[in-house]
């Protein structure tokens, strides 16, 4: 199954944030209390709860930052 072109720029900011937030929460939680019996459930817990967060912030910055590096570049 393929989605619409036109759906790219929303299927981009889920994608990007979701493993943004996959990666970070891993490292955050690995720094601060390192592996442990629950580890997983609070990994996982922590991306459910940061997720609604960070989607619609890249949806938002994503096109501006776009704009940005277009000016900044040759």
């Amino acid at each position: 199954m393929r989605i619409p072109a036109r759906f790219a720029p929303v299927l981009f900011s889920a994608l990007l944030s979701a493993i943004m937030v996959c990666i970070v929460s891993a490292f955050v939680l690995l720094t601060s209390q390192g592996v442990h019996e629950g580890f997983v459930a609070e990994w996982a817990k922590s991306c459910a709860t940061t997720w609604p967060i960070a989607f619609p912030t890249v949806a938002i910055v994503a096109p501006w930052v776009r704009g940005i590096v277009g000016r900044l570049t040759v």
